[in-house]
């Protein structure tokens, strides 16, 4: 049995998604992040970094997100119809593509969001000017990279990311897009082809049943 350590809409909302979208067996291990578990001596045993999420399978225990997506499109492939599979066949262009879009939004438009949601990281303690400083940059970096991503989905017209195909990649910026639903000015959803896309994802039965299932998440879903 597959089990998926988890916090209600950390990182691990991607993969949790993509389980759903897979419908194979699974079962959810809350991580009390509040109360510190994900810094705990087990979990670390599972992840050195003490970060959300990790996925253990018989004696694979996998942790970074984008990798836990990826490895559960290609291990479940087989069991999917052409038309349900979640990543491109391997050596195509259209792999290649998803694998650029997969490692940009962990590499690049999560790592700023991490800057903006904790600039204190940054800096020395007690550095207030040097926080404001670093999320402003990051919010200024964000806003960037939400415009590359309404650019993308504007270049071809299609329902998703990489065009008529949907993928992991579909899931992992629906979940970081919603990251950005307090800002107080231009969240996704807000840009013109972005907001249709997450209306899209929001309508689909494996996201609506991953968010049911994540106790305290609270509208805007985005």
């Amino acid at each position: 049995m597959i089990t998926l350590h988890y916090h209600p809409g950390d990182a691990s909302q991607a993969p949790h998604i993509v389980l759903q979208e897979l419908g194979v067996p699974y079962e959810l291990a809350l991580v009390d992040k509040e109360g510190g578990a994900h810094k705990s001596a087990a979990y670390l045993k599972l992840n050195p970094n003490g970060l959300i999420p990790v996925l253990v399978d018989g004696d694979l225990v996998l942790y970074e997100a984008a990798a836990i997506c990826m490895h559960l499109a290609d291990t479940h492939a087989a069991d999917m119809s052409p038309a349900a599979q979640l990543a491109p066949p391997l050596g195509s262009a259209a792999r290649a593509h998803y694998l650029k879009w997969q490692v940009w939004l962990t590499n690049t438009l999560q790592a700023s969001l991490i800057q903006y949601f904790y600039p204190e990281r940054l800096v020395d303690a007690g550095n207030v000017s040097g926080v404001a400083q670093v999320k402003a940059h990051a919010r200024a970096k964000v806003d960037g990279q939400l415009k590359l991503l309404d650019a993308q989905l504007a270049s071809h017209g299609k329902a998703w990311l990489l065009g008529d195909a949907y993928s992991t990649a579909d899931a992992y910026t629906l979940m970081l897009c919603r990251w950005t639903r307090g800002f107080t000015s231009k969240p996704a959803r807000d840009y013109p082809h972005l907001g249709p896309f997450l209306q899209r994802m929001l309508a689909r039965p494996a996201v609506q049943r991953a968010f049911a299932a994540e106790p305290g998440l609270t509208t805007p879903w985005v």
